[in-house]
């Protein structure tokens, strides 16, 4: 367990957590990483912890460089536990060491999970000097927490980015250099789909304060350390932060004796023909977090689902639910399904379709039982009509 060179005297010093499969209902199939970062200076700075079970792996990493108890600065860039777990276990070693957090949440959040450790709280703009190097706290509100801030370190231009930029992305390499660089967009894609997008707005605050600041190396608390692609990864967050849309289409559905599978591919249909790239996702098979990173671009989405016990099928209800909860932008929309007697599903459907920030393209589609040929051709006949009154 032996810390990693970041730059002279910076240290990456945390934790990978290779097993982790679901986060908060988002699976996490390539496990994550606890980023944590040592400086040394006149002040023996750390900058966030690691999620508690970890504790011990991070603190092997700081004691190959210096003996922890030395440490003077704790900077704690955000509260949720996957980064301050292990700060009550370092600050008992590190007695001596003064505890940095966002001035009102940050100090409030820590002080309920952890009681007093004796928090000083930062504001904007507020600079604390290590010795050689100066650090400069920069709020970043509701990115994704109402505590969260980064620290910007001078004159080495890093940038501790919190969960901005990251990825929860298990990897022995730490660099953007070293790694496989298109499953690192692939998963800083989808961390920024399903917990950031929702605070879209306020990340777009939190760019245009950075906008101006001279950056070299940003170091997020999950993930690969962003060096020579910084631009690269600028840019996506400024273009999912636009809601910019891409020519795709989610079509997501589950089916129970492939009526709604077929509507779905006579929707599918209907785009190609327009000229869209459609994506099609059995909730049988496909997680919900993949749909929404896909999701996140697409200029429409079509859900289907089946009538059960006079409800749409839970698995589709699962899915509404995520959805609802981290849709960014205003995306157009379908409603369809089968049915047997009940046939609420597609109603309801259309319903919950309309709070997060979508819009009806046409009226919600249905059909009894198995739909016929014609039935299908119909469906695709009206998608399209609708696409061209666009």
């Amino acid at each position: 367990m032996k810390a990693m060179r970041i730059a002279e005297g910076v240290y990456w010093v945390g934790a990978i957590d290779w097993n982790l499969r679901n986060f908060h209902g988002y699976e996490t199939e390539k496990g994550s990483t606890y980023n944590a970062y040592l400086i040394i200076d006149e002040k023996i700075t750390l900058i966030d912890t690691v999620k508690e079970p970890f504790k011990e792996e991070m603190l092997a990493r700081i004691s190959s460089v210096i003996d922890p108890a030395k440490i003077d600065v704790i900077v704690s860039n955000h509260a949720e536990p996957d980064h301050s777990g292990a700060l009550p276990y370092i600050k008992s070693i590190a007695q001596n060491a003064t505890i940095y957090a966002a001035a009102g949440a940050g100090v409030k959040d820590l002080t309920a999970y952890f009681g007093d450790l004796g928090y000083v709280g930062v504001k904007a703009g507020e600079t604390l000097s290590l010795g050689k190097r100066t650090l400069t706290f920069v709020p970043t509100p509701m990115v994704h927490w109402p505590d969260n801030m980064v620290s910007l370190m001078t004159p080495d231009n890093i940038l501790f980015s919190n969960d901005a930029f990251g990825q929860h992305y298990a990897s022995d390499e730490r660099f953007d250099t070293e790694c496989d660089l298109p499953e690192a967009y692939i998963q800083a894609r989808k961390y920024y789909a399903n917990i950031v997008q929702p605070y879209g707005m306020q990340t777009g605050k939190a760019l245009a304060a950075l906008s101006g600041l001279k950056i070299d190396t940003i170091c997020p608390s999950h993930g690969v350390i962003w060096t020579q692609h910084i631009p690269d990864i600028l840019a996506l967050y400024q273009s999912w932060v636009a809601n910019e849309y891409d020519d795709t289409v989610a079509i997501v559905y589950d089916t129970m004796w492939h009526s709604t599978e077929a509507m779905a591919h006579a929707i599918e249909n209907a785009f190609l023909a327009a000229g869209y790239k459609p994506r099609l996702y059995n909730l049988h098979y496909c997680h919900n977090s993949d749909i929404i990173a896909d999701a996140m671009t697409a200029k429409y989405i079509a859900v289907g689902s089946p009538t059960l016990n006079n409800n749409m099928m839970p698995s589709v209800a699962s899915f509404l639910t995520n959805f609802k909860g981290l849709n960014g932008n205003k995306k157009k929309y379908i409603a369809f399904g089968s049915y047997g007697w009940g046939g609420q599903s597609p109603d309801q459907v259309y319903e919950a379709l309309k709070s997060p920030k979508c819009e009806a393209l046409m009226p919600a589609v249905k059909i009894a039982y198995k739909p016929s040929a014609e039935q299908l051709e119909k469906i695709a006949a009206d998608v399209s009509e609708a696409l061209k009154n666009e």
